[in-house]
């Protein structure tokens, strides 16, 4: 019997060692694949969203190409502070980087306003996006993140905003006396030019506001964001293309974290980034034409290039004005006039 006892200690002597160097093997492959920076970056869309699911494969693709040396937890709106609060929470290191509305940021240039968006300004989302990387638009985006503790990654564009309305707008004339809904900033200023009355109702009221007559049309999201809340069920007409709007967000980081990366790393980052605006694109590109293919051609509205020129002239005037409102607004908008011109714009 004492012979059994001992063998018995014996095999959970064994059992125990064994599992000891397996726990050990474990935590070694763990050490091993762990990442050698884990980061937290919040977007300002809502989770579940198309644009949402970009920022997360952006992560993800991130995680890929260096190795998985990074690691990104792609957080919604939201999550860890509001959006308007992104920024200051970025260089503060609460979190490592978003992507974040860039208009948000106005309260500390004026000039966030017109990187954000110049309304009216391009035709198409690649000629901005030329602008961003061979006009000059980098280089300016990133010495206004730097001067907030921030490095601008890039841009990202999900395409031209279109107007659904109760009648069809052919022209500027056309505009003259609509109730239309848009935020305040330079766009609504160019529209009360043009004759608009404009209402600055929140996003979450525009649906109610079109079915009880309240506003003939609105400004809010492209073709397919629009169509997918169901405007088009309320209003028959949309311009598409759009012309009013092409907003940029961005891509951005702490400054201190990204100037002690490896020069590897910064370039992934930055291809990542560029990959990610061009998702951004191709998917609600592929959201608009779906919504096209439903839709009679004869309620899509494609202004041709003289009647943009027409209204682009209009907008110079409002854009001057946003110009004068800081150095760095200035410097901005003779880039993005310099550049237009130099495509045949203006």
């Amino acid at each position: 019997m004492e012979g059994v006892r001992i063998m018995n200690l014996f095999k959970v002597r064994n059992i125990f060692v064994a599992a000891v160097a397996v726990t050990s093997i474990c935590f070694a492959n763990i050490s091993a694949f762990a990442a050698d920076y884990n980061w937290k970056f919040q977007s300002f869309w809502a989770g579940g969203s198309t644009n949402q699911k970009i920022f997360e494969k952006f992560a993800v693709n991130v995680g890929k190409m260096s190795g998985d040396r990074i690691s990104i937890e792609a957080l919604p709106g939201g999550a860890i502070v509001p959006p308007g609060e992104m920024m200051d929470a970025v260089k503060s290191n609460i979190i490592q980087g978003m992507n974040g509305g860039t208009g948000y940021f106005v309260g500390k240039d004026p000039a966030f306003a017109i990187l954000a968006d110049i309304n009216t300004g391009y035709n198409s989302p690649d000629q901005l996006v030329a602008w961003y990387w061979a006009g000059g638009g980098i280089e300016l985006a990133r010495e206004m993140y730097a001067k907030q503790g921030l490095f601008y990654l890039g841009p990202l564009l999900w395409g031209a905003e279109s107007i659904p309305s109760k009648t069809p707008i052919r022209s500027i004339a056309d505009f003259k006396g609509i109730k239309m809904r848009a935020p305040e900033g330079m766009g609504a200023a160019i529209f009360r030019k043009i004759g608009v009355g404009v209402s600055t109702l929140p996003g979450s009221e525009v649906y109610t506001a079109l079915e009880r007559g309240k506003i003939q049309a609105t400004d809010w999201g492209t073709l397919g964001m629009n169509d997918e809340l169901g405007y088009q069920k309320l209003v028959k007409y949309a311009i598409y293309p759009g012309i009013h709007s092409m907003p940029s967000a961005d891509i951005s980081m702490n400054l201190k974290v990204w100037n002690g990366l490896p020069e590897d790393l910064k370039a992934i980052l930055i291809t990542a980034a560029k990959e990610m605006n061009r998702d951004s694109l191709e998917t609600n590109g592929l959201l608009d034409r779906s919504f096209v293919a439903k839709r009679d051609p004869s309620t899509l509205i494609n202004w041709g290039d003289n009647e943009r020129k027409e209204l682009r002239g209009v907008a110079q005037a409002i854009w001057a004005e946003w110009g004068k409102k800081s150095p760095m607004a200035k410097r901005l908008l003779d880039s993005h006039m310099a550049f237009m011109k130099k495509i045949g714009l203006i």
